[in-house]
């Protein structure tokens, strides 16, 4: 009986292996995909949307073309969604990068396959331009 216990270890070993990597590969698919603000373009916005996280105040200040404000700060930024496709590409942008990361995780939790979080946010596109 315990060579029976010894011959399985190796088996329910291999078999949790297998599951951490299925685990990983899950977790990694699920997360938000970024890209530099400054390799955007208009071509990117078809069959997507454009959502500036920043405040009212920040986006009167100056915005992408196309981009509709939702402020990471309301209460219910989450709620201002609900008429943009889960299928559809979301991509975010905020001042220098930490509101939109947050905002692209949000994202990613609530259902939304196609998030793209723009790096550097619109303090390197004004840098840039």
């Amino acid at each position: 009986m315990n060579i029976l216990k010894l011959t399985t270890i190796p088996f329910i070993m291999k078999n949790i292996g297998y599951l951490l990597l299925l685990l990983i590969v899950q977790v990694s698919c699920t997360q938000s995909k970024s890209m530099s603000i400054n390799e955007f373009t208009a071509q990117d916005l078809e069959n997507a949307v454009l959502i500036d996280v920043r405040t009212p105040e920040e986006y009167a200040d100056g915005h992408l073309e196309n981009a509709i404000n939702i402020n990471w700060y309301d209460e219910d930024f989450i709620d201002q969604f609900k008429d943009i496709e889960k299928g559809k590409t979301v991509y975010v942008y905020c001042k220098k990068g930490g509101r939109s990361s947050s905002a692209a995780e949000l994202l990613n939790s609530s259902g939304y396959k196609d998030v793209v979080d723009l790096l550097g946010g619109y303090d390197a596109y004004l840098a840039k331009n």
